[in-house]
């Protein structure tokens, strides 16, 4: 049996955005009138506490009708076969990270820092234990650089590769809305926007920070850490700034 995997808040950012946060990392709901997206869906046992926010905010885990996964780590893409089985939404990754969502193959691990190690050991201990039979999509549906989705006016998939091969962010340029996924991250300690962490390829990395902050965004939502919400783009800008293209 899977542990559930409870929230420690439910953090309202605009009439349309529902921040979910886990005792590591977030997910996002995004509302279109009746209809939801999920964006990333925690980590296993998060599906009944995210069926549980939704109900909270009004609506039943039916109207969620996609869920949108920003790439394959078990903290955002763990509790997305629980939840899309209580919702029957559809379940969305890139190309290059949804045999691991669907368990056909294992990713790679990231190539750690030594600074990044103690870190990463610490979120561990956070998370709930691997279940032995984790519940996968019964499909997943593939993503690339430059899909458009049918919500927020458009979503547009823009590849970020780095922290994963196939990591993804999402862009609502009608709402000035972005979810980063892991590429980008807000620190604990002071709340700066960085690099995400636990990278793969840290000049490919740097290289979709950039990207990303070169978006118009007036709203955005991190993999970890708060959310920036009023003047995202130029908080982004200035902090990837800091980090030279290789």
């Amino acid at each position: 049996m899977t542990t559930t995997y409870a929230p420690t808040a439910l953090i309202d950012l605009t009439p349309r955005l529902r921040l979910v946060r886990f005792p590591v990392g977030q997910a996002c709901l995004w509302r279109d009138g009746a209809e939801l997206t999920l964006i990333d869906a925690g980590a296993p046992g998060a599906g009944q506490p995210i069926a549980d926010a939704v109900r909270d905010w009004g609506h039943s885990p039916e109207d969620v009708r996609r869920i949108v996964l920003t790439h394959f780590h078990e903290d955002h893409a763990g509790g997305a076969g629980e939840f899309a089985r209580l919702s029957g939404a559809a379940v969305y990754a890139h190309a290059l990270d949804a045999p691991f969502v669907r368990g056909e193959e294992t990713g790679p691990a990231p190539v750690y820092e030594d600074w990044e190690r103690p870190i990463h050991a610490q979120a561990l201990a956070q998370l709930p234990p691997t279940p032995d039979h984790p519940v996968l999509p019964d499909a997943v549906r593939e993503l690339t650089d430059g899909d458009v989705l049918g919500f927020g006016g458009g979503a547009r998939i823009v590849g970020a590769p780095g922290h994963t091969d196939g990591s993804l962010a999402v862009h609502l340029p009608e709402h000035g809305v972005l979810f980063t996924g892991d590429a980008v991250a807000a620190s604990p300690l002071d709340g700066q926007v960085m690099l995400g962490v636990f990278n793969l390829d840290r000049a490919r990395a740097v290289a979709s920070f950039h990207r990303l902050a070169a978006l118009d965004s007036d709203v955005a939502c991190f993999g970890h850490g708060d959310p920036v919400v009023g003047g995202a783009a130029t908080a982004l800008r200035a902090a990837a700034a800091a980090y030279e293209l290789g």
